[in-house]
């Protein structure tokens, strides 16, 4: 596959790549009749949340994951919200900022503060090193597998256990992923995935909480459940976190799926980065070695001094060009508003990784065809930069 520019870039008045648009996101979704097949037993029998589906899917993804307990929730931040409530805090929790906000939400909301850290440049993972060094009085430790690709589950380790603190991650991203062959979800004290309608399995919404820790586990039971253990006698308050049986069923729908999904993600992940590697200036994330992503997002770093064009022109240029795309994650969450009132965090690294990103239409049903004409578009794009960069778009 070649991507040399044949063309002049829709921004300068040349035809539009894709004069119909080509979309950022389109949901992998099971086929209908296959969802209503399986929920109809449920629905029939008036059971729509909390039944037999949402048990036999705990069971599988235990089974897959090689984990003790799997509980469903109603989403990844809800059940991030109760396991971090149930660990019962004594101090700040360190994270990354180049995240999404859910993570940082999800300690706010225990009445927390979030400690934010940087970033690896390379790998766009938590820098165990940074984290390192703001673990003092923390209460917990919190990663993220950013896009799917595991981050360094044992160099954090081992910082947590020699601080003495929770290390728990959130895996929204990242169900399929491995970690050196071993599956992620059970790494930590507990790990925490989402199935909105963005990610590799998908529930229409919900999420998952894995653990190896059996008072955890029950702990987000009753938790999802208003603190209520069955009696009506809250333990402590609670959250309606309860997964419902339609989300369930199109949870185990889509867990039928799953490998080949992930093999076509994962092709098309391979198909970019081949192309990209011809173009100057274009990074990717890096995944460790032995490890396998989910590319929940396939995202770009960009070098502006060798591309020639700095990310927001690149995004404008791609969007004349009918191609949407995402800036994950800018701003980084330590610059939302919603932490403003904080202490403002110092993280020059993530500050400029936030800058220079940008995520690429990835979905499973994406034709090599249309791959290669976004890589064409980005290709054309640096060859035009010097024009580009004397108009007002850059």
């Amino acid at each position: 596959m070649s991507t040399t520019p044949k063309r002049r870039p829709a921004i300068l008045g040349g035809h539009p790549s894709f004069p119909e648009g080509l979309s950022f996101l389109r949901p992998t979704i099971p086929p209908l009749e296959r969802v209503m097949a399986r929920l109809a037993p449920s629905y029939d029998q008036g059971i729509l949340t909390k039944g037999s589906l949402m048990s036999s899917l705990e069971e599988q993804v235990a089974a897959r994951l090689g984990v003790d307990h799997a509980v469903a929730v109603s989403s990844c931040t809800s059940g991030l919200m109760l396991v971090l409530q149930a660990l019962q805090l004594g101090g700040p929790v360190v994270l990354p900022s180049f995240t999404f906000s859910a993570s940082a939400h999800a300690v706010a909301w225990n009445g927390v503060t979030p400690s934010f850290a940087e970033c690896d440049p390379r790998t766009f993972q938590l820098d165990p090193d940074d984290a390192a060094r703001r673990l003092s009085g923390a209460g917990a430790l919190l990663a993220t597998h950013i896009f799917g690709a595991p981050c360094p589950t044992e160099r954090l380790a081992k910082i947590a256990d020699h601080a003495g603190i929770p290390l728990l991650f959130d895996a929204a991203h990242a169900f399929g992923a491995t970690r050196d062959g071993r599956p992620v979800g059970g790494f930590g004290v507990a790990e925490v995935f989402s199935l909105s309608p963005t990610k590799v399995l998908v529930a229409g919404e919900g999420g998952i909480v894995t653990t190896q820790d059996e008072a955890l586990a029950d702990a987000v039971r009753i938790g999802r459940d208003y603190g209520n253990p069955g009696d009506y006698d809250s333990r402590f308050p609670g959250l309606n976190a309860r997964m419902s049986e339609f989300h369930a069923a199109m949870a185990l729908e889509s867990l039928a799926d799953l490998d080949e999904h992930l093999s076509d993600r994962r092709r098309l992940a391979d198909r970019y980065c081949a192309g990209l590697s011809e173009v100057p200036g274009v990074g990717v994330q890096e995944v460790d070695h032995g490890d396998e992503s989910t590319y929940k997002d396939f995202t770009i770093i960009i070098d502006e001094e060798r591309y020639g064009l700095p990310c927001p022109a690149l995004v404008a240029a791609l969007r004349a060009d009918g191609i949407d795309t995402r800036r994950y994650f800018f701003p980084p969450v330590h610059r939302h508003q919603a932490y403003a009132r904080d202490e403002p965090a110092t993280l020059p690294v993530t500050s400029d990784v936030a800058r220079r990103v940008v995520s690429l239409p990835f979905y499973r049903s994406l034709d090599n065809d249309a791959v290669d004409r976004v890589l064409g578009a980005i290709a054309n794009l640096h060859t035009h930069a010097d024009e580009l960069r004397s108009r007002a778009w850059a």
